[in-house]
């Protein structure tokens, strides 16, 4: 049964995810798992260079260079210790994004719009992990920045379950929690795997059932049929889309959640059930 293909960011990520990515994320599971069995102490890293191997795999030398260049940028503005000068700082990094000389530069780095578009998505995500650091970095007193080096922070920016989609883990916590050294039970880890992965999996296939039967994104890109919907038709429509963008997410923040936890992390709160919301506040978040 052919698929609703409008939903560009679903399809975009489970291309990807089938292709590359879920097999790099299983290669950071095995590292991660191996450095606290063997080596707790350089298990940041460790992590740190797996993170910086795969951006280098997925993004070439020049992808690696752009995402090293906005940390070393980011780094050097926080030394200023000035919230408003690291803002100004963020902003401008991402407006360089939409440059068009520098859009067309980079897109001859790659064969394909969506290699470009990846590069894309993980700046901008790094950008926001840049600006955590650099904003705490303002805010605490010189006797608490014993984490704050250049290398906590590619440890921080490289971190490869957030990489490229999120979700935001602000440094502090990533750092204190990637610090604290904790008794480590294979068997644990493996029962949470497991409950994990079939958590996923079911919200997979409600996501996938859905894009295949729905066709809410299809319908809402026509004006003839929302025209002769009714009232009730069009409400029902609107929370249709709201309940898979919930469902979506579950899946995309779901796997970096699930990562985090078997790296002896924990993961940001996943979206809450839009059906019992009443305000959009938290969903936007």
């Amino acid at each position: 049964m052919p698929q609703d293909p409008m939903d560009f960011e679903w399809s975009y990520w489970v291309e990807w995810g089938r292709e590359r990515i879920l097999w790099l994320l299983a290669g950071h599971l095995l590292v991660s798992q191996m450095s606290r069995l063997l080596v707790e102490k350089y298990k940041p890293w460790c992590l740190m260079v797996y993170g910086m191997a795969a951006c280098w795999l997925l993004l070439g030398i020049k992808g690696f260079a752009v995402i090293l260049l906005h940390a070393a940028i980011s780094f050097a503005v926080a030394q200023f210790q000035l919230s408003l000068l690291t803002w100004l700082c963020s902003l401008i990094l991402l407006s360089t994004l939409r440059i068009p000389a520098v859009e067309e530069t980079k897109r001859k780095w790659y064969d394909t719009e969506n290699e470009y578009y990846l590069l894309l998505f993980t700046v901008s995500v790094r950008c926001l992990f840049c600006t955590s650091f650099s904003l705490e970095y303002c805010w605490h007193a010189p006797s608490q920045k014993s984490s704050h080096s250049f290398p906590w922070m590619l440890a921080y920016v490289f971190y490869y379950p957030t990489f490229h989609n999120g979700p935001l883990v602000n440094f502090d916590e990533f750092s204190m929690q990637m610090r604290r050294q904790e008794a480590f039970s294979v068997k644990t880890n493996i029962s949470i795997l497991i409950v994990g992965i079939i958590r996923i999996f079911f919200w997979w296939c409600l996501a996938e059932l859905m894009i295949h039967l729905m066709y809410i994104h299809a319908l809402y890109s026509s004006a003839l049929p929302l025209e002769s919907a009714s009232y009730w038709a069009l409400g029902g429509l609107a929370l249709a889309q709201v309940l898979f963008f919930y469902v979506k997410y579950l899946v995309l923040y779901g796997v970096p959640a699930l990562l985090l936890q078997m790296d002896g992390l924990k993961p940001p709160a996943l979206p809450c059930c839009v059906s019992l919301m009443h305000s959009f506040t938290k969903m936007w978040r």
